[in-house]
């Protein structure tokens, strides 16, 4: 089966999650994690995965710091910020609510 995108509107809630178990980990980190825990279903491109920070980072949800990698190279660390963990449970309780939305028109009588 091959890798699927990441749903529209679901990149933060997986890279907030991510970061919320993880601790203090860098972008390539981040995207395995997704794409280990999908089961090899979710791919997050560098192309979707490095603006999201960006953004996270301006909303101040999570904030970097620059730091090295284990094979010795520069990488830029985020970490989840107090106000990361309040949008975190807020992107949960909207995606329960589409999912469970999904579900109810989907299934049948």
């Amino acid at each position: 089966m091959g890798r699927e995108e990441i749903l529209p509107g679901t990149l933060h809630l997986l890279i907030l999650q991510t970061l919320a178990r993880g601790g203090e980990l860098h972008g390539y980190e981040i995207a395995r994690t997704i794409q280990q825990r999908s089961q090899d279903v979710l791919q997050v491109e560098e192309g979707s995965l490095y603006p999201a920070l960006q953004r996270m980072l301006i909303k101040g949800w999570v904030k970097a710091e620059w730091g090295l990698t284990g094979e010795n190279r520069r990488a830029r660390y985020y970490k989840l910020t107090p106000a990361g963990r309040k949008q975190l449970e807020t992107e949960l309780s909207q995606f329960e609510r589409v999912i469970g939305a999904v579900r109810r028109v989907i299934q049948t009588a």
